[in-house]
């Protein structure tokens, strides 16, 4: 592959040494001429300066990085402008120029990753190589008497262990036998590389058993290989082989067990031996374990935690005794890899990972004495251990939470201002991980012992530590709690914002300030209203603080103060606000119009977008207004594109840098540089609050938004910006209908195919479960327009695959179920599981319903297809969650399509009669709600099932404990089930006024507020018909049945200006005509029923309202004169 100029040569040389000057200017242009150069030209170029052995090794380093990304990136764009002879000549050059044995090993391992990389490529859809000869190139290379040869086929292997495709089974003894042969080799270099080689090939048949099994063999030579490089060298290759190992095929692992364990343990303890990086990366073997076969952990490898966990907390106490620390402005991040930050995330992932159960006890037999130490240190870090353990120790340290928090709050007056510190921070972190019983219990201790801290302006760093932790408290606080201790916090709230102030001024000292806005801002988010007596004591000052605080060095201050002010605002409500509100509004909009002037890292950006849509909640439509100066920045933000690229084999640059993460995409890794992205989800959430609360006020942004939104439901680098423009879809079809039917027409077809892409291909069930209801919103919002014929089939399809996929998740469970290394803590683990997916099937059953909404019957012909997997998850062997929405969609199809929902009555009506009888009472909830559905709109062809179902429906309600919390609203379904039966399907049906006397016995319901308006409606259509049962013999049972009225209104169970509000009005105001009657009615009456119906007979009622079975005045005319 030659016929390039040598001058065309030189040129692209000189290019390439621009790529890699240092100066930005000469770089970024020589990077622009390279990229104007065709695909298939910059490979030959490549190859060129690759194969020039004479020019300088970083050059040509270089150009054989640039010529892998090629491949990985480019590679359908040029490859095929070649014929088949110079794509040949490509490869063999290539595989000719790494048995070059004198040529750079760097160089050589570059090349090996090229060839893995076109290899890779080569591959076709059957997974037959197109390459053979890359194959046999291994093999001899593999066997070869020189190391260089056997190093270089192991890194191709191992950047490419697909590599023999289809053939691989058939050549399981021949690849088994190479790194048999290469873990064994004489030459160091060789084993290593082995060992990382069988690391990927491993993980790349982690789902095959068999084969893990035929490779156990080599399991000592990995560990022995292990031990040497640990001895021998500085080399931590084979180190983290292991760990690869640990995180994707554990189990492989079991039989050496105790051997990784006490290897790595006892590296931990080589302080003097190894550096620190070496035995975090030794550390990071076990935890993985852990964290990937906690089982496996728990059974045979419990007996090391007496040695790591007292290690962990031994690392946790390097601390460096900075006396300044605690009086400094500005924080900096500790290091992550410092031996306390690198102990104590480790504490936390173990505890996570292996259960209180397994760590706790040698956590706190730890910690106790290290409570006890006179060295701060110790204190400090006992403490933080404690804030560690909490969220995977949740359940045991439930049980001791009181002598936990009692023997912390003893270390808030510690004489040492960290360990005062650490204190806090438990706390804070107690406020969470225990969130809701932690504030219950101990707001009485814990509020003021916070509060106390607030006071320590000598050590300003763990002031604001205790401000810190008052937020986390508040958070999760009940606002009647928070409440009781409002003047105490706000009185000591103004003194330090006060104080702050004057040191702001004084002295630039910020940090305890910033923090203090923050906390306001937590304290009257919590207690809304509860905050309104306290407004006029901060907002003056928070609004000078805003306008004046705007130098570069308040950007931060000035940001959470933004943020303080409209939380203040959204808890106090637009009346209170309002004065200061357009004040407010006009400072905010004059940083909005210098929007342009503030850098991506600007801190300002995040909370400037946060406040505007804080303030469109609280003005509603009145913020319309100022959408023409806000929108422009908030599309920007939302649109900001962050930096990627795609990684190689060995790129650590991107993992060890805190602005980038890495993110796997199948099989291939890319970096993400992470500035701006919350930033960017922010101002997609600010969008979807304009759309939902503006809504045709919007009409004006809704192309550009809907144009910005769609590509981003396939933004893989942030779940929240996906969830967001999910969200988005239905409320910005709502928003476009003031442009008529056509205009949402076309918005739609721009919207669908991207959605059905997304749903059919979203790894994370959170935001999968966003578009399930997306979709499910937009096919409600649209009508029967929303789906074409071939839609409907393509989504059925596509609900068709995730049912599948539910079913193959669950059999997987059953087989871990039976793994040898199951426990309790696994299990607990399962249902976490069994959770995800229920909380899936619930969105599926929720696309259903809405389907089924818009098409009713019409969608019958699709539903075909999934019936089967709704009677498999209605069978008693399912989970409860199975049950309870199969049978919720049954529902679905009997309220929506009536008499036509008989067709599949094989597949549910046995199992819905036998579920009014089942343990839970979600599912007895959903039987029962399907039989008041097939009573109400099912038609005589169910008249049969209704009768059958009122005995176990009869049963269900007057069972002994039917009233209880958990199974109350299951019996308010029943009784409308039965109150809908007698209605509407009642021809089979014996004795039904004999029946009417227990039916009235269950009144009163009040907490189902969906069903009690059929219940109450049916008890007016037998008052208003004279029902004999129903009134008594001389209105016997007037009292008892107005006493049911004035209870709904107590409760609100009925709401007064509703139809049957009105009617059961009607009804009273009849009854008030009559006052003996009347009188008698209101003695059996509590004073909160008297007050309700004194209220309810003063609502005017509507002159539209009438009676379904007669007029009032005649009801009960029969009695009137007794």
């Amino acid at each position: 592959m030659t016929g390039i100029p040598s001058t065309d040569e030189q040129k692209f040389l000189a290019t390439l040494q621009e790529c890699l000057q240092p100066d930005n200017e000469k770089r970024t242009a020589a990077e622009a001429i390279y990229q104007e150069i065709p695909d298939e030209q910059k490979t030959i170029l490549l190859m060129s300066t690759l194969r020039n052995t004479a020019l300088d090794t970083p050059l040509r380093a270089f150009s054989a990085v640039l010529l892998r990304r090629l491949f990985q990136t480019q590679f359908e764009n040029f490859w095929p402008k070649y014929s088949p002879d110079q794509q040949m000549a490509l490869k063999k050059e290539l595989l000719a120029r790494i048995t070059q044995l004198d040529d750079d090993d760097n160089i050589r391992k570059k090349i090996c990753y090229i060839v893995a990389e076109l290899a890779r490529n080569l591959m076709d859809e059957n997974d037959q190589s197109q390459w053979p000869e890359v194959m046999e190139f291994l093999f001899q290379s593999a066997n070869s008497p020189h190391n260089v040869l056997k190093q270089s086929s192991l890194i191709i292997f191992e950047a490419f262990p697909g590599i023999f495709g289809s053939q691989a089974e058939q050549l399981t003894q021949i690849i088994h036998q190479i790194f048999s042969s290469c873990l064994n080799d004489q030459d160091t270099e060789v084993r290593y590389t082995a060992a990382t080689a069988l690391a990927a090939y491993l993980k790349h048949n982690c789902d095959n058993t068999q084969l893990l099994n035929i490779y156990r063999d080599c399991l000592p030579y990995l560990i022995s290989t292990t031990t040497h490089s640990l001895a021998n060298t500085d080399d931590d290759t084979v180190l983290k082989a292991l760990v690869d190992i640990a995180e994707n095929v554990p189990k492989y692992l079991r039989p050496a067990i105790d051997d990784i364990f006490n290897l790595c343990l006892q590296a931990m303890q080589e302080k003097d031996k190894f550096e620190e990086s070496r035995r975090h990366l030794a550390l990071e073997v076990l935890i993985t374990l852990s964290e990937t076969a906690s089982g496996m952990v728990r059974k045979v490898a419990k007996k090391y935690m007496t040695r790591l966990v007292p290690q962990l907390l031994e690392m946790m106490v390097d601390l460096e005794d900075d006396s300044e620390w605690s009086t400094k402005d500005t924080i900096e991040e500790e290091e992550d890899d410092s031996n306390a930050v690198v102990g104590e995330s480790s504490l936390d992932r173990l505890a996570c990972a292996l259960g209180g159960k397994t760590v706790l006890n040698y956590i706190l037999n730890t910690v106790q004495t290290m409570l006890q130490n006179p060295d701060w240190r110790y204190r400090h870090a006992g403490l933080m251990a404690l804030s560690a353990t909490g969220e995977g120790c949740h359940k045991e340290m439930s049980v001791i939470l009181d002598d936990l928090v009692n023997g912390i709050l003893v270390f808030l007056k510690d004489s040492h201002p960290r360990v005062r510190y650490a204190a806090c921070n438990a706390l804070g972190q107690m406020s969470t991980d225990f969130q809701g019983t932690f504030q219950k219990k101990f707001h009485a201790k814990v509020i003021p012992g916070l509060l106390s801290i607030l006071d320590d302006h000598d050590n300003p760093r763990t002031q604001a530590h205790g401000g810190a932790a008052l937020v986390n408290f508040s958070e999760d606080c009940p606002p009647r709690l928070l409440i009781e201790h409002l003047p105490q916090i706000i009185e000591k709230l103004e003194q330090v914002l006060s104080r702050k102030y004057q040191e702001l001024v004084h002295h630039n000292r910020k940090l305890v300030l910033e923090q203090i806005v923050t906390t306001l801002a937590a304290i009257a988010d919590t207690v809304a209203e509860g905050f309104s007596p306290y407004y006029d004591r901060f907002m003056p000052q928070l609004k000078y603080l805003f306008k004046n605080a705007v130098s570069a060095d308040y950007r931060m201050l000035r940001g959470k103060t933004m943020e303080c002010i409209s939380l203040i605002g959204l808890a106090v409500g637009k009346e209170k606000f309002i004065n200061d509100c357009y004040e407010v509004m006009q400072e905010l909009v004059k940083t909005q119009v210098d929007f342009e002037n503030l850098g991506n890292d600007d801190p300002q950006i995040a909370y400037l977008i946060g406040a505007w849509t804080r303030i469109c909640k609280i003005l509603g439509k009145d913020f319309e207004q100022y959408l023409p100066i806000v929108m422009g920045p908030v599309l920007k933000a939302a649109a900001f594109k962050p930096e990627v690229t795609v990684l190689a084999d060995g790129d650590t640059d991107v993992e060890e840098d805190d602005n980038w993460e890495v993110l796997n995409v199948g099989d291939q890794a890319f970096g993400i540089k992470t500035t701006g992205l919350e930033e960017k989800a922010s101002a997609c959430s600010m969008l979807v609050c304009y759309a939902r609360e503006l809504k045709e006020g919007f009409v004006n942004y809704v192309e550009e938004t809907t144009k910005l939104m769609v590509p981003l439901l396939r933004f893989y680098f942030h779940e929240g910006v996906r969830a967001a423009a999910a969200e988005s879809l239905p409320l910005l079809l709502d928003c476009a209908k003031l442009r008529g039917d056509d205009y949402v027409r076309q918005m739609w077809q721009y919207m669908n195919k991207e959605l059905f892409k997304a749903i059919e291909i979203e790894p994370d069930h959170e935001v999968l479960g966003e578009l399930f209801l997306s979709l499910g919103k937009c096919i409600e919002t649209l009508g029967v327009s929303s789906l074409t014929t071939d839609e409907l089939k393509e989504l059925t399809t596509i609900l068709d695959s995730h049912f599948k996929k539910h079913f193959e998740r669950s059999n997987e469970r059953a087989e871990k179920r039976h793994d040898e290394d199951h426990d309790e803590e696994a299990e607990e683990e399962m249902l976490e599981e069994d959770d995800f997916d229920a909380y899936i099937l619930n969105r599926l059953s929720d696309i259903i319903h809405s389907l089924l909404v818009t098409y009713t019957d019409s969608y019958l012909v699709y539903f075909d297809t999934l019936v089967p997997h709704f009677y498999a998850l209605l069978q008693s062997t399912r989970s409860v969650s199975d049950r309870q929405w199969a049978l919720c969609v049954f529902d679905d199809v009997i309220q929506f399509t009536g008499a036509h929902s008989h067709r599949y009555s094989q597949f549910f009506l046995t199992r819905m009669a036998e579920s009014l009888a089942d343990s839970s009472a979600e599912v007895r909830q959903a039987a029962a709600y399907g039989f008041g559905v097939m009573g109400m709109s099912g038609g005589p062809v169910y008249a049969r099932a209704c009768a059958e179902a009122l005995p176990p429906l009869f049963t269900m309600i007057s069972a002994l404990d039917s009233r209880s919390v958990e199974n109350n609203t299951a019996t308010e379904n029943a009784v409308s089930a039965v109150t809908k039966i007698f209605k509407y399907n009642n021809s089979c049906v014996d004795n039904i006024d004999k029946l009417h006397q227990i039916w009235l016995s269950w009144l009163p319901i009040y907490e189902d507020t969906e069903e009690t308006p059929h219940v109450y409606g049916y008890l007016c259509d037998l008052i208003e018909s004279n029902n004999p049962v129903i009134i008594g013999q001389d209105n016997a049972n007037v009292p008892n049945v107005i006493k049911l009225f004035a209870n709904a209104f107590a409760k609100s169970s009925i709401e007064v200006n509703s139809v049957v509000g009105q009617r059961m009005i009607l009804i009273l105001r009849h009854v008030q005509t009559i006052p003996s009657i009347f009188q008698t009615c209101m003695n059996v009456l509590t004073n909160e029923e008297r007050q309700a119906l004194a209220n309810a007979l003063t609502t005017p009622v509507s002159t539209t309202t009438s009676p379904q079975g007669g007029s009032t005045s005649h009801f009960m005319n029969h009695h009137a004169s007794v």
